[in-house]
């Protein structure tokens, strides 16, 4: 049954042509492209698709569908060849996406030079780009300038605020964040040279875990200094630290560009952002999320699809994407260009992607989070480090074994 299985997937998948420029290939009538269900991100997409069609002639039909409904409907909506030419995702799922014959990879020619090292590390996978970047995130220093004079630029400075000015029975803190969650914490981890997976050129090897190394055992017990010290309540959730920063009870945070329409609405001018502090005099870096166009397997008209995924994402109409929707660019002269470097509390994001690591698309990224999350419990309870992650490290091995 398995061999038949893999003798159908593999008569089902269409055949890869040779790459052509765009003016080889014949002009579609029309590219079908799936797009984000967000208000702000459809309308700028919507004047840059209007713009392509001008210079081309080619229609651009632009469905809403949610990222994380995408991959079920081109699973169904491909073979059938109702699928679109492109579609939009977070980089983390790449890997997946690639087992399940989805995607083919793209030649961004000369255009890839034009993209943050960053963004194209992050959706290059077993040595190929499989997207078109737009957008990178990461998350960075927030302060409250009525508290503090300066963000803090080392962990020293950092501890320093929380120990003045944290008095747990009147709710005020020097210093929140979700320590318990990796996604957040992993610079203090990656500071001191721990990693996930050993990473060379997208090429992940699963087996090679650096999550309770030298660096990483460095990382968790300065996570649980800040809990022996009171600085940060065990159970410390998003909600109630965006409530209290908002409040005027926190001095310094640690989040994403996301909390800023939130912050700004309630400290004005008293809102201040920067990048993370260093560790140890390393640069904290923290994990990077890139969203790229894809290319679809099934896609009819792959020449003119990746011509107009980079013109989505060069320079002048990424920078219109950020004005309009508000995320930061991944092409690098937007990342730099004075629309987001003049913006005083987006500007310190821009700059923390380049000390960023992507965060890893292989699919067996997907057993990690659980067991270093509960690992992360476990040390703000006061366990041994070492043991902990040890056991952490283990279990992803059990999982990706299971997987397997």
């Amino acid at each position: 049954m398995f061999l038949l299985l893999v003798v159908m997937l593999a008569a089902c998948a269409p055949d890869r042509d040779e790459a052509k420029e765009p003016e080889e290939a014949e002009k579609p009538e029309s590219l079908k492209v799936w797009v984000n269900p967000v208000e702000d991100q459809k309308a700028a997409l919507d004047e840059i698709f209007s713009k392509y069609t001008e210079e081309t002639g080619i229609e651009i039909e632009a469905t809403p569908m949610n990222m994380l409904d995408q991959i079920e409907a081109l699973n169904l909506d491909g073979p059938a060849g109702n699928g679109p030419d492109l579609f939009f995702q977070p980089h983390d799922r790449i890997g997946n996406i690639i087992l399940q014959n989805l995607a083919t990879p793209v030649d961004l020619g000369d255009a890839e030079g034009e993209y943050s090292e960053t963004a194209i590390e992050a959706v290059t996978f077993d040595g190929e780009i499989w997207g078109a970047p737009l957008v990178v995130e990461t998350y960075g220093t927030f302060y409250n300038k009525d508290l503090v004079d300066e963000a803090p630029t080392t962990m020293e400075e950092l501890m320093a605020i929380a120990e003045e000015q944290t008095d747990t029975s009147t709710d005020t803190y020097g210093f929140l964040m979700e320590a318990a969650n990796f996604y957040f914490s992993y610079p203090f981890f990656g500071a001191n040279g721990a990693y996930v997976f050993n990473n060379k050129g997208g090429e992940y090897d699963v087996s090679d875990i650096g999550l309770n190394n030298e660096g990483a055992v460095a990382g968790g017990e300065l996570i649980q200094s800040w809990y022996q010290s009171g600085y940060i309540p065990v159970e410390m959730e998003a909600d109630v630290m965006n409530g209290l920063f908002q409040d005027g009870k926190v001095a310094t945070v640690i989040t994403g560009p996301w909390s800023i329409p939130a912050y700004e609405e309630a400290l004005n001018d008293s809102l201040g952002t920067a990048i993370l502090p260093t560790v140890d005099g390393n640069k904290a870096t923290s994990f990077v999320g890139v969203k790229s166009w894809m290319l679809s397997e099934y896609s009819d008209n792959k020449e003119w699809a990746t011509d107009l995924m980079k013109f989505i994402t060069n320079e002048e109409n990424s920078t219109l994407y950020f004005e309009q929707a508000g995320e930061l660019p991944a092409n690098q002269a937007a990342l730099e260009s004075d629309a987001v470097t003049s913006n005083e509390l987006i500007a310190p994001f821009a700059e923390q992607i380049q000390y960023g690591t992507p965060m890893p698309s292989t699919p067996e990224m997907q057993q990690v989070w659980d067991p270093i999350n509960d690992a992360l419990h476990f040390i703000g309870q006061g366990d041994d480090v070492q043991e902990v992650l040890d056991e952490a490290v283990q279990q992803i091995k059990d999982n990706i074994a299971a997987l397997q």
